[in-house]
């Protein structure tokens, strides 16, 4: 966070000193190793005296996620719940590289977690959370249908509250005072006024799902599946999700039977390391 925004306010909230850059090393101090990761979660999750502890990532290297897999196998070690966030996510402060260019897009990142939980029979003891451009009711049904227990969503609701997408979060100076810690902006956010509109949009949003459901056929959004879901491919041709997409049957991983695609990376995974397997540097 820029020296500029770090706010006295802030400061106390963060413990950090008022006026400093606040840096976000690209790597965790942590820990460093997939076993590791699932231990600093069953620490965090003793220390909130067992609230629901998880982690939120946007798909990136396949065998670095597969390696936390294997190691909820070994240490038997689980997540309360797994956020995957799209590629197309991002805020007006992140460099345009990520915003643009890194990391999976949400549907195919949802379905690999999706995937994964499934194939080690794990789907119903670790939730997934979808996010990433989730605004539209068809959107969430969407990602229901790939696997996901419920959705995240902030782009609408910022643009509700008068987000202009201006890309200036982190200068200080958002002209509509959504991003800003400038009283003279932020005087804009008038929560009697804004508050009635996010609320008008997430009851209409959940409204819309009611209704895309019941064109379905059905009673509620957890019967939603891929099948449901129909995309046009080429200019004669529409295919469903279920067609698109390769879905596992419950305890696929277990027999070690990933895709012809994703059987390398499954077979590179370590539950002790990131890093890939030995032989596999050209995955």
């Amino acid at each position: 966070m820029p020296a500029i925004k770090v706010s006295a306010e802030i400061a106390e909230a963060r413990g950090i000193p008022e006026k400093k850059e606040c840096l976000s090393p690209p790597y965790h101090t942590a820990f460093d190793t997939p076993i590791g990761l699932l231990e600093f979660l069953a620490q965090l999750r003793e220390l909130s005296g067992g609230k629901p502890v998880g982690f939120k990532l946007c798909m990136g290297q396949l065998h670095e996620f597969f390696g936390i897999c294997k190691a909820m196998m070994e240490s038997r070690l689980l997540p309360d719940f797994i956020t995957v966030d799209g590629a197309e996510g991002g805020t007006g402060a992140a460099p345009i590289e990520f915003s643009n260019h890194v990391g999976l897009p949400l549907r195919e990142g949802l379905v690999i977690v999706r995937n994964s939980l499934v194939g080690l029979g794990l789907y119903d003891d670790v939730k997934i959370g979808a996010a990433g451009k989730l605004v539209s009711a068809f959107d969430i049904a969407v990602a229901i249908a790939l696997g996901a227990h419920w959705c995240n969503a902030a782009r609408g609701f910022m643009l509700a509250v008068g987000c202009i997408q201006a890309q200036t979060c982190h200068t200080n100076e958002c002209p509509v005072g959504v991003a800003t810690q400038n009283p003279r902006l932020a005087r804009a956010v008038d929560a009697s006024d804004k508050g009635e509109r996010v609320f008008n949009l997430h009851r209409n949003t959940v409204g819309a799902l009611a209704e895309v459901t019941a064109a379905a056929g059905l009673d509620n959004p957890w019967q939603l599946h891929p099948g449901l879901i129909y995309e046009r491919t080429a200019q004669t041709e529409i295919h469903s999700y279920a067609e698109l997409y390769d879905l596992f049957e419950p305890g696929q991983l277990l027999e070690n039977r990933a895709t012809e695609r994703l059987q390398p990376y499954w077979d590179a995974a370590r539950a002790d390391s990131f890093r890939l397997g030995a032989g596999c540097d050209r995955l």
